[in-house]
């Protein structure tokens, strides 16, 4: 059977494409004006793309798959979307130029020089602590910056965990999350407040004054939140959404648990795949710790450490995601 006489033509490709985006957003719980929003677009795009009056583009796939955390699957449909107008372009016509990818933050001068995480767990708990080197090389003073804490209990089954989450929402409390610049306590401000996400704009202030990033300026930023591991699990993921020069990860958990530490990398256009390195494994006392490293890590990647513990039996497995 020929292969081509199967593949679908550009209106089926655009369709399944719209249908993928409006699958996910009904499943993270979106509005279109709010899903529009996140994704820095006029407030009834998303409704035109969902409906078919606007034909999909790379910078809404990206935007989309990102918001929504699809597992590739819009990203996938965007592929399928641009291998059919290819299948159906004449065959002189010169190819599109591919748009430059950009960073999370579109426009940011934000990069981060140096990128590092210690995620510790006391038995019940786990504490994530990360710093950030982050470099001004725009034209403007930078106020703020943007993180992200995500978690997703059932991967792969997003109605189960979207239902865990409304009965085990995550809260401020819990959180207590902190953030120091310059030995200063920064402001935050929330975002975006839902059950399995949140979004924070850290603050280049305080009660005391302001302290903005100037361009030409570096600073580090340190900021620690808690989770519980009925709402955490046993892999930590590492989104690479500004250009950055170096990343770097360390878990540490109690020795006596025996943990095993492995992992595995992804992008946009690539499948998953190992590590190309091991993580190293150290003891501090009666603390095990596995640190794992990358020098420029590729804009959109997504390095995944996972782990159990042999000393203790095995639990459902779940996931957390923080930025």
């Amino acid at each position: 059977m020929d292969a081509r006489g199967d593949a679908p033509t550009v209106e089926q490709a655009a369709e399944a494409f719209a249908a993928e985006v409006s699958y996910w957003r009904e499943v993270r719980g979106l509005p279109k004006r709010e899903l529009a929003r996140q994704m820095g677009f006029d407030p009834s795009y998303v409704s035109h793309v969902e409906s078919g009056r606007h034909k999909p583009t790379e910078d809404f796939g990206r935007r989309a798959e990102e918001i929504l955390n699809a597992g590739k699957a819009i990203w996938k449909r965007w592929l399928e979307y641009e291998a059919a107008k290819s299948r159906t372009a004449p065959s002189l016509a010169p190819p599109a130029p591919r748009r430059p990818e950009q960073p999370y933050a579109t426009g940011s001068a934000i990069v981060v020089a140096h990128d590092g995480a210690r995620l510790d767990y006391d038995g019940t708990h786990y504490r994530l602590t990360m710093r950030r080197l982050l470099r001004n090389t725009g034209s403007e003073p930078i106020t703020r910056y943007l993180i992200r804490i995500s978690v997703d209990r059932y991967p792969g089954e997003p109605e189960r965990s979207n239902a865990h989450y409304r009965q085990h929402p995550l809260t401020w409390e819990e959180l207590a999350l902190t953030a120091t610049c310059r030995g200063e306590a920064m402001r935050w401000q929330a975002k975006h407040d839902r059950d399995a996400f949140k979004e924070i704009w850290l603050l280049f202030e305080n009660e005391h004054g302001r302290f903005p990033l100037y361009p030409g300026e570096e600073v580090w930023i340190e900021y620690a939140y808690s989770v519980g591991e009925e709402k955490w699990g046993r892999w930590f993921q590492r989104a690479v959404r500004l250009p950055t020069e170096h990343l770097e990860v360390e878990l540490a958990f109690p020795a006596d648990l025996d943990p095993a530490v492995w992992g595995m990398e992804t992008s946009m256009t690539a499948e998953a795949a190992p590590l190309r390195t091991a993580p190293i494994r150290r003891e501090e006392g009666d603390i095990r710790v596995f640190s794992w490293s990358t020098s420029t890590p590729d804009l959109h990647a997504r390095y995944r450490l996972e782990w159990r513990f042999r000393a203790r039996p095995e639990r459902d497995t779940t996931q957390g995601e923080f930025r």
